[in-house]
């Protein structure tokens, strides 16, 4: 029996209903594993090759027939829907904190609920609305910053009291809770029936889908897809889809040239029962409750209730080989406390009987966001794989945008934080990737304040510093691999309290933080910033500064010692990377990009740059160790340790120049600080970089110098509207829209990379501008902080969301930064914003429901500070780069 209603979960009788789906596909459905014949022979050729017959396959499949692609074979090992989508608990749910992910979620659930009527396939669809319970203040919190994010963006959601979740769902204690989350059109689905609907309309639509179809590897030549080899035979082909579920890791690693797809499975649990003595209504509300590690849906008058447990048990998937996923042992001493957990949220249930409890794989990628995108290696080679138990709500929205990805060469919205791009190749250790699940699988329940870090796989890339700074008191924080400090802690701090410091209000680091910045106003500081991202482009003739002025946005051609703020813009003029260029000599030059650039600027650049031997561009972001010395004390300091003069007359901004610092020769000392405030950033070979630390604290010593961490940086950098790329400025975001016109050279006597999109914008005007919010009625003691991500609201309507946000200790106010849009309050339809429009509107700031006025300013903009260097003046020009 238990056989039976499992098999209700999945995509039982579909075939019967569909007799050409029969004739057209490589075999018939089977319950066994065995291969069976293939009257239908592959195809020699095609365009587009997917690999795997679940949600993500057949939804990247169904929209790129959408779009007009109809050369396009989907391969399935086994039977469609029969993998990991076939176990999915079909909970379709918005609430999700990441904007993109919201987005994806949103669009599924839209695309499902017209599914069953475009293909005639029964999908299961129900909108039964789903409630979040929160059982403390802090996860109440958390729930109101997700239902301000839905609320605005359309989505129906409220904050409810506990007796209200009674009367939503009567079975359910509210003894200890505290409030809830009520999205009233989440839904659930028949995870495997939407997966053969997708396939149902892609076929219809021109898709060749192939099941009991193995795929060896992929062949590549000259860093592109070419083919694809399976166990049937070759198909020639200019892109393939890795959509292999658990099995994309290994896939990946199978070729000739290597795709790290960093995801590790996981077993995941949850159980089934029979229907209660007065069934359930099929219309009641999902519950999840995060406190208690878990969710419960209705299903066949009974209940399913699963959940992510405090100490998983990852799977090893090398070396197999079956065609779809069994239903793994069952562990009732493993799902012990989710159950517990379960009977006291329903208590009713102690006498319900128990069907089943389902183990199956579940893929867990090491940042909990799923993994998306071209693969930096082989061009042609698209990835769409772990989901983190989220599949059925991202499955429709992911293979839209990939599809999108695919055919136009972008997707239509920022997918960055998805990208397959911000990992690199150390991600991709087994080591490393089995020890992160075993954190990530509980800290999908656990509650995530701002600015909390991962604890496994650290200490992976460090600086040469690393041990001096720790030693010093130093807390980290970890940025692509890299170990980097947010603040030191002082000698008799409670190092226990800081360390555990977990809050969505005023952090216990505030005054530790505030006096790092003081001394970088004041004195000197110290940051070690070694993560940046450094290339160095050269050639034999003109061809490094040539192709450098086609794919950056302001003139190059510059005297040699001189830095570049510039923009690496995409056609459409959006930022794909935000970096500092210095000039080193004729024909080379020195690339300063934030760290999470490492991979994508040089899959960028490398398919860019001409393919000639002699033009070189070398990552050298090992060989170098960067200090960057913050403060108006930082040139009397360096002008003792070089005995050089390092006055503004001598040295002026913007400047690079190779020195010897103590014993230390070839130190690149560039006058930038990324911060507004006035310093050098040193560039010094990692063989040097103890010697130059050590000699630049000793002489600073009689200057009041002091380490400092990243905190530190952001406050400065945001109270001087310094923008970070990756938050607030992305491929979609233009110079034009920053107010940073004057980074870009239209002028420049030649054609660069969207100079014609920046055109438009200078001629049309801009749909977004980028704006500082000074919160006025803040109090930063007993009020929520902003972070990142609140809704903007101009005159009472939402014109936007805040980027990034920091206190500011100079003007001690909080500080936000974001965009602003301009909506017709009739149509809805985008409007150019103007300076007036910005300059004219009363503004409030919604930080969880709560919101908080604020005052606009623009870039550039007039003095807040009684006070300027003139640094500021010209470092305003700069970003700060993480």
């Amino acid at each position: 029996a238990a056989r039976m209603f499992l098999r209700l979960l999945s995509d039982i009788q579909w075939r019967a209903a569909h007799p050409k789906w029969r004739r057209m596909t490589s075999s018939q459905r089977s319950t066994s594993t065995t291969a069976e014949p293939h009257p239908v022979s592959l195809p020699a050729q095609a365009q587009v090759v997917i690999c795997g017959g679940g949600i993500m396959g057949t939804s990247v499949a169904y929209h790129l027939s959408k779009m007009g692609w109809k050369d396009i074979v989907l391969l399935e090992q086994g039977r469609l829907a029969a993998g990991t989508t076939r176990f999915c608990a079909g909970i379709v749910s918005t609430a999700r904190p990441v904007s993109i992910e919201l987005k994806m979620a949103h669009y599924s659930n839209k695309l499902y609920q017209q599914l069953e009527q475009e293909t005639g396939v029964q999908t299961g669809y129900m909108k039964t609305g789903s409630i979040s319970l929160a059982q403390t203040q802090d996860r109440l919190i958390s729930l109101k910053r997700i239902a301000s994010s839905l609320n605005v963006m359309g989505i129906p959601c409220e904050i409810i009291s506990p007796k209200k979740v009674l009367q939503l769902h009567p079975l359910i204690n509210i003894h200890d809770l505290v409030g809830a989350m009520y999205v009233p059109e989440d839904a659930l689905v028949s995870s495997a029936n939407v997966s053969l609907a997708l396939a149902t309309a892609a076929s219809r639509n021109g898709v060749q889908i192939h099941e009991r179809t193995c795929v060896s590897h992929v062949t590549i030549q000259k860093g592109r897809v070419t083919g694809v080899e399976t166990d049937r035979g070759r198909i020639q082909c200019e892109y393939f889809v890795n959509c292999a579920g658990q099995w994309a890791y290994e896939l990946g690693h199978s070729g000739e040239e290597t795709v790290h797809i960093p995801l590790h499975a996981c077993e995941h649990f949850y159980l089934l029962t029979h229907p209660l003595k007065e069934p359930l209504s099929s219309s009641l509300p999902t519950i999840v409750d995060p406190d208690g590690r878990i969710y419960i849906r209705n299903w066949q008058g009974g209940i399913l209730s699963g959940g992510f447990e405090k100490n998983p048990k990852p799977l090893f998937t090398e070396g197999r080989n079956q065609l779809e996923i069994q239903n793994l042992q069952e562990d009732w001493d493993h799902f012990g406390p989710l159950l517990g957990a379960l009977l006291r949220r329903m208590p009713g249930l102690e006498t319900l009987q128990i069907m089943q409890l389902v183990n199956c794989p579940e893929s867990f990628t090491p940042d909990m966001r799923c993994i998306m995108g071209e693969s930096p290696t082989a061009r042609g080679y698209f990835v769409l794989a772990g989901m983190n138990s989220a599949g059925i709500s991202y499955g429709g929205g992911a293979g839209k945008y990939l599809a999108e990805w695919i055919v136009n060469g972008y997707p239509s919205e920022n997918v960055w934080p998805l990208d397959l791009k911000r990992f690199g190749t150390l991600q991709s250790s087994r080591t490393f990737l089995r020890h992160r699940v075993m954190e990530v699988m509980p800290l999908m329940c656990d509650l995530k304040v701002p600015r909390w870090d991962f604890q496994t796989g650290r200490q992976l890339r460090t600086s040469p510093l690393y041990d001096r700074l720790d030693a010093q008191g130093a807390r980290w924080m970890e940025k692509h691999g890299f170990e980097r400090v947010k603040y030191f802690v002082p000698p008799g701090s409670d190092l226990l309290d800081l360390d555990h410091s977990k809050t969505f209000y005023k952090p216990d680091w505030f005054d530790i933080v505030g006096s790092e910045v003081k001394c970088c106003k004041e004195a000197v500081c110290v940051i070690d910033m070694s993560s940046f991202t450094k290339f160095e482009i050269s050639s034999t003739g003109d061809q490094a500064l040539e192709s450098l002025q086609y794919l950056f946005s302001n003139d190059l051609d510059v005297p040699v010692g001189h830095v570049v703020h510039t923009g690496m813009l995409n056609e459409k003029g959006g930022y794909e990377n935000d970096c500092s260029i210095a000039r080193l000599s004729k024909r080379s030059f020195f690339m300063i990009s934030p760290t999470d650039q490492q991979v994508h600027c040089w899959t960028w650049l490398k398919n860019r740059l001409p393919d000639d031997s002699n033009l070189v561009l070398e990552d050298v972001t090992w060989k170098y160790t960067a200090l960057n010395l913050i403060g108006p004390r930082a040139v009397d300091v360096l002008s003792e340790l070089s005995y050089a003069p390092m006055t503004a007359e001598h040295f002026p901004s913007l400047f690079c120049k190779e020195m010897s610092v103590g014993y230390a020769n070839g130190i690149r000392v560039m006058s930038i600080t990324h911060t507004g405030e006035p310093g050098f950033v040193l560039y010094i070979p990692i063989e040097y970089a103890l010697h130059v630390y050590n000699e630049v604290m000793n002489m600073g010593q009689k200057y009041g110098i002091r380490n400092a961490g990243y905190y530190a940086l952001r406050s400065l950098r945001i109270e001087k509207f310094f923008a970070f790329w990756g938050q607030d400025l992305d491929a979609f975001t233009t110079p034009m829209e920053c107010g940073r016109e004057f980074q870009v050279k239209l002028d420049k006597g030649m054609e660069f990379l969207g100079q014609e999109a920046l055109w438009e914008q200078k001629q049309n005007g801009v749909y977004k501008r980028f704006t500082m919010f000074i919160l006025e009625d803040h109090d930063t003691d007993m009020d929520l902080w902003p972070w990142w991500g609140e809704p903007i609201f101009r005159n009472g309507r939402y014109v936007g969301k805040t980027t990034s946000s920091a206190y500011s200790y100079t003007l001690e106010r909080h500080v936000c930064l974001g965009f602003v849009h301009h909506f017709d309050e009739k149509t809805g339809e985008e409007l150019v914003v103007t300076t007036d429009f910005i300059n004219q509107g009363e503004y409030e700031i919604d930080i969880a429901g709560q919101r908080f006025q604020a005052k606009a300013k623009l870039y550039p903009f007039s003095s807040l500070f009684t006070q300027r260097r003139r640094k500021d003046e010209v470092e305003l020009s700069g970003y700060q780069r993480e």
